[in-house]
């Protein structure tokens, strides 16, 4: 199972929110490639960078920074936020982006994704971010009437092999993760799944970890680890253990 931190780019800025409310934003650095070569040094084989600027705006704005981590970094990277066109799919696959996110376009434009996944294959993979058991989209602003076992039956229709499930009431609150969600989900589907929000302590870690043999193959950590309740080192340990 993998441990992927978390890299948040608003403004330029490595941030995270507290269920992606803008009003609740923490910096915690002013050079989003440094903290990517960090986690990497720290022994991360795998980083989550989600452009917040370009979720929020419809379009991905941090491309430049994009590259700049790409070049620095020979960890997977799985990028979001904003990609909704098969012209940026285009530019981000040229770029060396190893994984694609795709959540909002889902639902608006399944064709593109439909697309995507037969030109690239398990390069795009699917992000699923629920509250109350709706979908959220456009960077969680929008809260839509689909939920979340009618989402998973689009996304297995489209042949796509990963997808990561985030309960945003759980996202940077620190009070741990919806292990039940994510059980439910893992279950009811074939899909590979990547856990994400709330993620705080080791003893979350392990819950996680239980959910292995129901095809959960990794989680998402940001703000416990900015915050070192979590210590990285800690988080691989415990997962190998």
């Amino acid at each position: 199972m993998i441990i992927i931190p978390a890299v948040d780019i608003r403004q330029g800025k490595c941030v995270r929110l507290t269920q992606g409310k803008i009003d609740q934003e923490t910096i915690y650095s002013n050079d989003p490639v440094f903290i990517a070569k960090m986690w990497q040094a720290k022994g991360a084989k795998r980083l989550h960078i989600i452009d917040l600027d370009g979720a929020f705006s419809s379009k991905t704005q941090s491309i430049e920074i994009l590259e700049n981590i790409r070049k620095s970094v020979d960890a997977v990277i799985q990028f979001g936020g904003g990609v909704r066109s098969i012209e940026i799919i285009d530019q981000l696959v040229k770029l060396g982006i190893d994984k694609i996110i795709l959540g909002t376009i889902i639902i608006y434009n399944p064709d593109i994704v439909r697309k995507a996944v037969s030109k690239y294959g398990e390069k795009i993979i699917a992000t699923v971010d629920v509250i109350n058991d709706k979908v959220a989209i456009g960077g969680w602003k929008e809260i839509t009437e689909v939920e979340s076992a009618d989402i998973l039956d689009r996304i297995s229709k489209m042949d796509i092999k990963e997808l990561i499930v985030t309960d945003i009431a759980k996202d940077g609150a620190m009070k741990g993760p919806n292990v039940k969600m994510v059980e439910k989900i893992a279950k009811s589907t074939d899909l590979r799944v990547i856990a994400s929000g709330g993620i705080s302590s080791l003893e979350d870690i392990n819950k996680i970890k239980k959910l292995k043999k129901h095809g959960v193959i990794g989680m998402i950590i940001g703000k416990a680890l900015y915050n070192e309740t979590i210590k990285f080192e800690d988080a691989l340990l415990g997962v190998r253990s």
